[in-house]
């Protein structure tokens, strides 16, 4: 975008965040790369563009809100009565290229998806998709984005087991609670994911254990290995070896998660600050500053960064900005 003689110009870094955010389906980046295209232009003066884009921004939102409510993949959308303390519903618009993972677990998800929308292709020759799958590995390693972007390769509902809602002290109750969201796997078609599994599926030999916690563990089981839905369902933990030996196999898949290599440190820095200019940045110092951390804290760090960089440095991001920020997340502060 640019005006022959009033300077408007958009810089590559903003039309590549723009054109990459609209590939991957992302609208949050695309209307937020759009919106700080308008405050570029309304800075220079460009009143008129920059009120243009506002405009379109919106409809493009109002656009979204009507394809949400008028698209059918279930009759469910938000859960009710019992449920609506034990589930949570959204549609994420998040899709798998938008992650930051080894190749290996990529591809593997992709083959996970294939297999999703391929399933009557399967079912014809007797066979059926995967779609029990464990996600173990550290906190902050994309798991729960996992479950967000096979939500939204499929255009399904996503759907958050609060396992708080479940887990009460008196017997029977829990695992009644635990019923009915298989109940609602079974019903109404989507991802479910039970974050911290190993709250509902820790080893039910522990020397600590209590009854009531037995079994929720034996009815997670029992659910797990009856239900014959087209959901998918998904099932984070961070401490595997803490889960029941049986749990294991009961899904159809287990991906494994790491912090990441420099590599992908290095792309979660860059896919969350695309709007700015990271040429000059001692990307050798950044990556030692990275070491060890998660996906999740690098890209608050970076986003912590750019906030300060846009509020008190008329967008001006360097090195010594952005190791500080991402050391503060190392220690768990945010600046």
């Amino acid at each position: 975008m640019a005006a022959a003689s009033g300077g408007l110009v958009a810089s590559a870094a903003q039309i590549i965040s723009l054109v990459r955010s609209h590939a991957r389906g992302d609208s949050t980046r695309f209307e937020q790369v759009a919106l700080q295209l308008a405050s570029d232009a309304a800075k220079r003066g460009h009143s008129k563009v920059a009120n243009e884009l506002r405009v379109l921004v919106e409809e493009a939102r109002n656009q979204s809100a009507l394809i949400e409510r008028t698209r059918d993949p279930i009759p469910m959308v938000r859960p009710r009565g019992e449920l609506a303390g034990i589930l949570t519903a959204s549609f994420p618009s998040m899709r798998l290229s938008s992650l930051v993972l080894p190749e290996r677990l990529d591809e593997a998800l992709k083959r996970i998806v294939k297999e999703q929308r391929q399933r009557d292709k399967l079912e014809a020759h007797g066979l059926h998709p995967r779609r029990k799958l464990l996600l173990s590995g550290p906190p902050g390693t994309g798991k729960t984005s996992t479950a967000a972007a096979l939500a939204g390769e499929l255009s399904l509902p996503l759907f958050m087991i609060e396992l708080d809602g479940i887990i009460t002290k008196f017997m029977g109750e829990s695992a009644a609670k635990l019923r009915l969201v298989f109940e609602s796997i079974a019903n109404n078609r989507g991802v479910y994911l039970f974050d911290e599994l190993d709250a509902l599926g820790a080893e039910r030999s522990t020397p600590n254990d209590v009854g009531e916690a037995r079994r929720i563990s034996t009815a997670f089981l029992k659910f797990l290995e009856e239900d014959r839905s087209t959901s998918l369902i998904l099932a984070a933990t961070n401490h595997a070896k803490l889960l029941d030996k049986a749990l294991f196999r009961r899904f159809d898949a287990i991906f494994s998660y790491e912090l990441p290599d420099e590599v992908q440190a290095r792309k979660v820095i860059e896919n969350n600050l695309t709007t700015f200019d990271l040429q000059e940045l001692d990307w050798d110092r950044l990556m030692a500053e990275t070491k060890d951390m998660s996906h999740c804290d690098i890209a608050r760090g970076a986003a912590d960064a750019a906030r300060i960089a846009v509020l008190d440095y008329d967008g001006d991001l360097d090195s010594e900005l952005l190791v500080g920020a991402l050391s503060d997340r190392r220690q768990g502060h945010s600046i």
